[in-house]
């Protein structure tokens, strides 16, 4: 079905024609005086110039020229030419019927048949989560299940960094505390333990600890890269070693982006793409792209309409090594292969940006992805603490991304504590609301700004917070509940009959008090605003979007007494409202990768 916008747009685009204008003109838009209309078309404004008229006798013609079937209650041409326009009651009560009882609450697909990929996790092995992990993983979980209700087949890629360095690094420092394991052993042919001989915590300090005795002694460092030479070139044991670091590594993410409620299509990592990169930078090296410079190979991205400095991508250092841009368009090669995307969306630190402009280049020069394949880099800001930098714990270091959920978990089960719950219920549902809390006050925010991490304030039960739009949902199923209760039903029944509710039949809603044609208005705003957000890759603007349809709700809600409304045909016609609102907010929450408790 067509969206609330596209029906306006339609009609005064008509009317426009109609009255001797060219259609173009007849956009309209949602009005910013709600005092004097609902919506306003400034088509009259805009022609003026052209037609060398009165903006105000354009508008006079295009309203003589449209044609009312019901749809407006008033459109009205005002000085100096603006179209103010109200939609009737009747109109919307037809809208949101078709909307209650079509797919996807009547929003069309646009990318249907499309293949997407978002890169969204950039998590390194035998490294715990932390609280700069956060921002690619909510954000990223958002785009993709946007742009999967946009039609997209959408598959999320976490990108492990399991290559390099850092694996030479923890070979080496478990070569000096566990000596006797016959991964060490260059001449022990048999097979392998199938058990780590480690677990995650043992991985989670030893990491840091060989990274920093690297710093100080050069002769350990050379060890360690020496062991990653030997790990890329296939050593039986360091590969064997290398395998358990990722499993138990690998096991230990999926619980903790489990808990986030961020999930990935694809666990691949750095090392899934190593045999590609040297094929890869001979072929550009053959093709004229890449060429040697200073013994490094590069490929020159720079642009005449650059106005800025913009160094060549380096493929390869001049110490033979790969780096992070060959291992990015390598995986572009792979995924090529493999997906034929139609669109990459990375997920990434916006310090990247540079990188990501040189890699998106040289793939397009390069020729490894198709020109019609869109990519894209969406460089999220930074969760500051109250001083403006980077959020780090009260020692001064990196929080872990698991302690950072149980804090503000802690914190809404304070909040909650004159609740009528029991200790395991106020667990569960502190978790729950705690995690809202947590994402909804990311997502909030635009995903290229930096923003400060306040936890009062995101666990605030007022406001643009989780906890609020949470507890308006829960609002809504308790009214159900003691609805169900008085008409000895039950809730699933009773929103069941509402998917199939004509809002037209048994009630006139003419005489409608304001707070529900608002909420009317808003629900039926759903599919402008999610494809709006889709298009922008925008999850702050669905977040806008529930945050003022939870405010008129809540305006309808104690306006009206809907349980003791005595007009049973009111009271269902409400009922069915205050369903399809539940709706329209669960599946934008469900777009947020947040979940909803019973009650709260």
């Amino acid at each position: 079905m067509k969206t609330l916008m596209e029906m306006l747009n339609g009609c005064f685009a008509a009317a426009f024609e109609k009255a001797g204008y060219d259609a173009k003109y007849g956009k309209c838009n949602v009005s910013n005086r709600p005092d004097l209309c609902e919506f306003q078309c400034n088509g009259a404004m805009a022609s003026a110039k052209a037609y060398k008229k009165p903006p105000i006798a354009i508008a006079n013609e295009v309203v003589a020229a449209l044609e009312n079937d019901g749809t407006f209650d008033k459109v009205e041409a005002v000085m100096p030419g603006f179209i103010n326009i109200t939609l009737s009651n009747k109109m919307l009560d037809k809208y949101l019927l078709e909307m209650n009882t079509a797919d996807n609450l009547g929003y069309e697909p646009k990318n249907a048949g499309k293949t997407l990929i978002v890169d969204y996790g950039g998590a390194n092995v035998a490294k715990p989560l932390h609280v700069g992990h956060l921002r690619p993983a909510i954000i990223g979980e958002s785009v993709k299940r946007m742009l999967a209700f946009d039609g997209y087949k959408a598959i999320g890629d976490v990108h492990l960094g399991d290559w390099g360095l850092p694996m030479g690094l923890i070979i080496t420092e478990c070569s000096k505390r566990y000596p006797d394991l016959v991964y060490f052993d260059e001449n022990y042919e048999g097979e392998y333990p199938s058990e780590a001989p480690f677990a995650i915590s043992d991985l989670e300090e030893i990491y840091p600890y060989a990274c920093a005795y690297s710093k100080e002694h050069p002769e350990y460092k050379e060890e360690a890269r020496i062991a990653t030479a030997q790990l890329q070139a296939g050593r039986r044991g360091y590969r064997a070693l290398w395998k358990h670091i990722l499993n138990v590594s690998k096991a230990d993410l999926k619980k903790n982006y489990d808990n986030l409620n961020v999930h990935f299509e694809l666990w691949n990592g750095e090392s899934d793409v190593d045999s590609l990169i040297a094929p890869m930078v001979e072929k550009m090296k053959a093709d004229g792209v890449a060429k040697l410079s200073e013994g490094a190979v590069v490929v020159d991205v720079k642009e005449e309409t650059d106005n800025k400095e913009m160094p060549p991508c380096i493929l390869v250092k001049s110490d033979g090594a790969a780096i992070y841009a060959s291992t990015d368009l390598a995986t572009l090669v792979e995924r090529e292969q493999d997906y034929k995307p139609d669109f990459i969306v990375y997920v990434v630190d916006k310090r990247q940006s540079l990188h990501f402009e040189q890699v998106f280049r040289t793939a397009r020069k390069a020729g490894i992805i198709r020109p019609e394949t869109r990519l894209h880099h969406i460089g999220n800001g930074t969760m500051n603490g109250p001083d403006g930098t980077p959020f780090k714990t009260r020692d001064g270091g990196v929080m872990r991304l698991e302690y950072l959920i149980r804090d503000i978990a802690a914190k809404v089960s304070e909040k909650m504590a004159d609740r009528e719950l029991s200790a395991e219920e106020r667990e569960n549902i502190s978790k729950i609301v705690g995690l809202a809390a947590l994402k909804y006050g990311d997502l909030s925010n635009a995903a290229t700004k930096d923003y400060i991490f306040d936890v009062d304030k995101f666990t605030a039960f007022e406001g643009n917070t989780g906890p609020y739009i949470l507890y308006t949902m829960v609002r809504i199923k308790s009214i159900l509940d003691k609805y169900a209760s008085v008409s000895g039903s039950t809730i699933a029944d009773i929103r069941a009959a509402a998917e199939k509710a004509d809002f037209a039949a048994d009630y006139s809603s003419a005489d409608a008090v304001d707070s529900e044609k608002k909420l009317k208005l808003a629900i039926a705003a759903f599919a402008d605003n999610i494809s709006n957000a889709a298009d922008e890759l925008a999850p702050h603007k669905i977040c806008s979007y529930i945050f003022d349809l939870s405010n008129l709700f809540n305006s309808f809600y104690h306006e009206n007494k809907i349980i003791a409304e005595e007009d049973k045909a009111k009271q269902k016609h409400w009922i069915s409202l205050i369903c399809l609102t539940l709706k329209c907010l669960e599946t934008c929450t469900d777009m947020l990768a947040i979940s909803a408790p019973e009650r709260m």
